[in-house]
């Protein structure tokens, strides 16, 4: 009977945002990272990040995204000193899209 119920919550294996193969559809990731860059819980980082994304995240391919959700997963304070010069950018998170980034200029 329990494998009945399990069968019965995930009856296609495909959980939210994934197709039958397991995969996440690019679209959905993206519409997640928008929302990610948007809702940071720093302004500077709310208006920065949101019109990146805004401006960028429907050009960047599968390998761009992944630096994009990397760059993300920093801490604000860090995101915000790169950005703004305040501290270097160590080698692991110097990539295309955060240079993208530092190149982006925030339109007021």
């Amino acid at each position: 009977m329990a494998i009945a119920a399990a069968y019965m919550l995930r009856p296609f294996g495909a959980g939210p945002g994934e197709n039958m193969a397991g995969e996440t559809d690019l679209d959905t990731r993206r519409k997640r990272l928008l929302y990610r860059s948007v809702y940071r819980g720093n302004k500077e980082n709310d208006i920065l990040l949101g019109q990146f994304a805004r401006d960028h995240i429907a050009t960047l391919d599968e390998a761009e995204l992944d630096q994009y959700e990397r760059l993300l997963a920093a801490a604000d304070n860090d995101i915000f000193d790169w950005v703004s010069g305040q501290a270097e950018v160590p080698p692991e998170a110097d990539t295309p899209v955060l240079r993208r980034l530092m190149a982006f200029r925030v339109r007021f």
